[in-house]
């Protein structure tokens, strides 16, 4: 639509106006001034009346537009003007700030909606793991069957993607509190200092254009819950909103890890990728050939009374994984250390059956027993503090728990009988010790698109 052809200047006839009501067949043509500023209204209707009352064909239309009428604002939404036209306007000019006509609506034309800018945001859960610690690891189960459950929790990371129409790159991290810019993706990968995850991240997406990207985290580093993995999914949840074949869950998982053990050369296992992504409770089986993601249906009752019975605390202090990985990989060496991994695994499948059968007071047990094989592993797991947390957390009413990640910091998982929640958490707050609530998050990796205007 032209929408030359619905206007018409002030000093212009009254053939000159029906000419152009010919031409729009709207019945309908605006008078703009000499500011091309909208200032009224002619339709045939008026036309055909001021003939009938001795007008002239070639006389101006200067005393006969209308000057009251109805218009809206470019960008008035559509329903509005659905409604106006449905209600009783015909045609209805659509005008900018200034007054001037951008474009007209009708019952038959409707202004094409311009594409709005849009960025994409998501965010990614942390996971707490109950079992089969240190069977993740893939020069375990190159050797044999690894096994891991857990599942991921209401604690996040955030992000959000702006495409800029230049090359240039823009990272600002809330858990770093810094921020990196640079002319190029070139010059960004080249770049040292604390952006490393990020930057394997983004080195192994290769985007084409240049973007602005923001993080944040719920949660301190270096926890224990699987941070760093969840981090990397967040941002390749962002990149997969742009692309034409998004990456399933599986090759969002692997890329994550890609990024984290193999570019940045950081060790560790496979669990906190997947329950990052996947979300939900999962038990998870690794072999040489495959990876397998079985979700658990565990019944609504029993997650909500396991919600009141776990208790996440942290303590203060953080964990470097990779070194406790890598003090790990050279302990699997020893025969009596494999066995204690194998013992892990067998206890998973123990947890799995318990958790679906909801037999929950042997479910604590069970994680008190996870965490005394897993503390074997490696002496880098624990230490006289940590074993003073946990033997306290005991005797002040939990049932069993563990420590999260590979250990050495971070986050204490405790199973506790409901009536003795508030008891164990006094007791915590009270040795400096910080309580963290949660719920269950049956969703993992979320990413969506926002219209800028919105």
């Amino acid at each position: 639509m032209n929408i030359n052809d619905f206007k018409i200047s002030q000093g212009s006839s009254l053939r000159e106006a029906l000419e152009i009501i010919e031409k729009n067949m709207s019945g309908t043509v605006f008078v703009y001034n000499a500011d091309d500023v909208i200032v009224g209204v002619l339709t045939d209707g008026d036309i055909r009346r001021n003939l009938l009352k001795g007008t002239k064909i070639n006389d101006p239309i200067n005393n006969i537009y209308n000057g009251d009428f109805v218009s809206c604002k470019i960008g008035t939404s559509r329903e509005t003007l659905i409604k106006m036209l449905d209600a009783h306007v015909a045609v209805i000019p659509l005008i900018d700030n200034k007054g001037k006509l951008e474009d007209v609506a009708t019952r038959k034309h409707y202004p094409i909606t311009k594409e709005d800018k849009i960025f994409a945001q998501s965010r990614a859960p942390v996971r707490i793991s109950f079992g089969g610690g240190g069977s993740d690891l893939t020069h375990y189960f190159d050797k044999q069957q690894g096994a891991v459950i857990n599942t991921a929790i209401s604690i996040y990371s955030h992000a959000t993607l702006k495409i800029r129409k230049d090359k240039k790159i823009f990272i600002s991290s809330g858990d770093l509190k810094k921020t990196l810019t640079a002319d190029s993706l070139e010059d960004a990968l080249n770049q040292k200092g604390p952006f490393g995850l990020i930057l394997s991240v983004i080195k192994l997406i290769n985007p084409d254009f240049g973007f602005d990207l923001f993080i944040y985290s719920d949660f301190p580093m270096k926890s224990g819950l699987g941070g760093s993995a969840t981090l990397a999914a967040t941002i390749l949840g962002c990149f997969n909103q742009f692309r034409i074949d998004p990456w399933d869950q599986y090759e969002m998982a692997e890329l994550a890890f890609q990024a984290e053990r193999l570019d940045l050369g950081i060790a560790g296992g496979w669990q906190d990728q997947y329950a990052s992504v996947f979300g939900g409770f999962n038990f998870l089986e690794f072999k040489k050939d495959q990876n397998i993601v079985h979700p658990l249906r565990i019944p609504k009752e029993t997650l909500l009374q396991l919600e009141e019975s776990l208790v996440l605390c942290n303590t203060g202090t953080i964990h470097e994984s990779g070194d406790i990985h890598s003090d790990q990989k050279n302990e699997m060496q020893n025969n009596e250390v494999s066995k204690l991994v194998k013992s892990n695994v067998e206890l998973c499948y123990k947890i799995r059956n318990q958790l679906l059968k909801g037999q929950l007071k042997d479910f604590g047990l069970s994680l008190n027993e996870a965490w005394q094989t897993k503390r074997k592993l490696s002496s880098k797991i624990s230490s006289p503090t940590l074993d003073q947390i946990y033997d306290n957390a005991i005797k002040n009413g939990a049932v069993g728990g563990k420590l999260l990640g590979a250990g050495g910091g971070g986050f204490f998982l405790f199973y506790v009988d409901a009536e003795k929640r508030t008891s164990l958490i006094e007791h915590l707050l009270s040795s400096g010790l910080t309580p963290t609530n949660f719920r269950f998050e049956s969703e993992g990796l979320q990413g969506w698109k926002v219209r800028e205007s919105s």
